[in-house]
């Protein structure tokens, strides 16, 4: 028992568990936008609020290729969000943190020497790897 409470405990685990609680949350989120927002404007845009009822028959077989586009519709929606909310956002922060981070190479106070042994230093780092 002590070693699973120690598992549970270790800041992976807890972490994860977050994100899996906040992924359900947006998700709901997201789904609601598309619902409300996106599949509305598209039927005032098409025509249509709902493409389930687009069907073709072969052999008396339906095929009921509306529900696939109503489906299509709201993974694409879903994922422009995301895209747009969580992946652009996340990507400028980082570029702004990394724009706030200067390079010891750039330091007016470095002689031409002490640079080329850093960057050597660095190349036989990253060699080692």
């Amino acid at each position: 028992m002590k070693g699973f409470k120690e598992f549970l405990l270790r800041g992976n685990v807890v972490d994860l568990a977050v994100a899996v609680v906040i992924g359900t949350a947006f998700t709901a989120v997201v789904t609601s936008l598309v619902a409300n927002l996106f599949t509305p404007l598209i039927a005032a845009i098409i025509g249509k609020p709902d493409f389930a009822q687009l069907t073709f028959t072969i052999n008396n077989s339906v095929f009921y290729y509306g529900r696939f586009l109503n489906s299509l519709i709201a993974f694409l929606s879903i994922a422009a969000v995301i895209y747009f909310v969580v992946v652009a956002s996340v990507s400028r922060i980082n570029e702004r943190r990394r724009r706030g981070q200067t390079s010891p190479l750039d330091d007016p106070t470095l002689t031409d020497e002490t640079r080329l042994l850093t960057e050597i230093r660095d190349l036989l780092a990253a060699g080692r790897r």
